[in-house]
């Protein structure tokens, strides 16, 4: 991605939290977004956003929100926005707890639930099928990319019967290096406040339908995301602790393992994501390729002037994810008329 940060917002901390307040995410009217629920296979639930292209066998484009994320944030809209341009399908399933409802099932989401992806991956393509759709991609934001790339390296050549081609935005491949980093210096001061004010209230609604179903006092007590998954996360997934979710969770180490048509895209400047903690194209297979701007935040990417838009990242990172497909995209400029 060719990106050039507008001079007035110079920054990695700024590339971040403009475009997710107050940059423009759509041209005009966003199309109205389907929910369908499913039922998961252990009987909990899942919430699905969908938009629809004007025929269903046009290409499917499934997008996996971040930590706390839904199709509101404004990544998804800028995406939906792109999608509708392109007259595209998409799907934007909601993780457990996500879509303003709390889950029944004693867990949540986590940042490598690969099972969950390939259970949603299988069944998208599963449908789309049906309706007579041959192409499917998928990008992940954030913690849904980490996920998503954790759920192409664990599949390995089989990823590519339920997607075409695979992209991660601004995701933790290296959770341990991600982690400890947003609990750091300035970081601890603004993400990390305004995750834990929605991830707590969420697990205490969890204790409350499980009551003793972890220690309550220290998760109130949780001041970072080490401290919180320690308590929640790890153990209600089926790890040790923090570090061992943490470590078992990345999808950096596997990434060699990915054979499905693959993009990775990290700003050098994201306040979250480490440069240092980034792959290189010697840690991946030849099926991934690497963007990694100089600037752009954590799911930033603002462009023009002020107040700027976040549409030409959906627009890039969609255009990839089509034309790996060998789909004709349509270039941003005449779309829409």
């Amino acid at each position: 991605m060719d990106y050039q940060a507008p001079a007035w917002l110079p920054g990695g901390h700024a590339q971040t939290i403009w475009p997710a307040l107050y940059a423009q995410r759509h041209r005009g009217p966003l199309k109205p977004l389907i929910r369908e629920r499913w039922t998961s296979p252990d009987g909990d639930f899942l919430d699905i956003d969908k938009q629809s292209a004007s025929q269903p066998d046009r290409p499917l484009l499934v997008l996996f929100h971040g930590l706390e994320g839904s199709s509101g944030s404004h990544y998804a809209q800028a995406f939906a926005d792109w999608a509708a341009g392109q007259d595209i399908n998409l799907a934007i399933p909601h993780f457990r707890g996500c879509s303003g409802e709390l889950n029944h099932a004693p867990r949540a989401y986590h940042s490598g639930d690969h099972v969950e992806i390939d259970w949603l991956l299988q069944r998208f393509r599963r449908e789309h099928q049906a309706l007579g759709g041959r192409k499917l991609v998928a990008a992940g934001v954030s913690l849904g990319g980490n996920a998503l790339m954790r759920w192409a390296a664990e599949n390995g050549q089989s990823a590519c019967k339920q997607a075409d081609a695979v992209a991660s935005i601004c995701s933790p491949l290296d959770l341990m290096h991600s982690g400890l980093a947003i609990g750091r210096g300035l970081n601890r001061h603004i993400y990390t406040p305004m995750f834990l004010r929605s991830m707590k209230p969420k697990a205490m609604a969890k204790w409350a339908q499980y009551p003793g179903l972890f220690d309550k006092a220290a998760l109130m007590a949780a001041k970072n995301l080490f401290d919180f998954d320690n308590v929640f996360t790890a153990p209600l997934h089926g790890f040790k602790d923090t570090e061992d979710y943490w470590r078992r969770a990345s999808a950096k180490p596997l990434m060699r393992e990915i054979r499905v048509p693959a993009l990775a895209l990290n700003a050098l400047n994201d306040p979250f994501v480490p440069a240092s903690s980034l792959p290189g194209q010697d840690e991946v297979s030849s099926s991934v390729c690497l963007w990694q701007p100089v600037h752009g935040g954590h799911v930033g990417f603002a462009q023009g002037s002020w107040p700027a838009h976040v549409r030409a990242m959906p627009a890039a990172v969609g255009a990839w994810l089509l034309e790996a497909t060998g789909h004709r995209v349509q270039p941003e400029e005449t779309r829409r008329g």
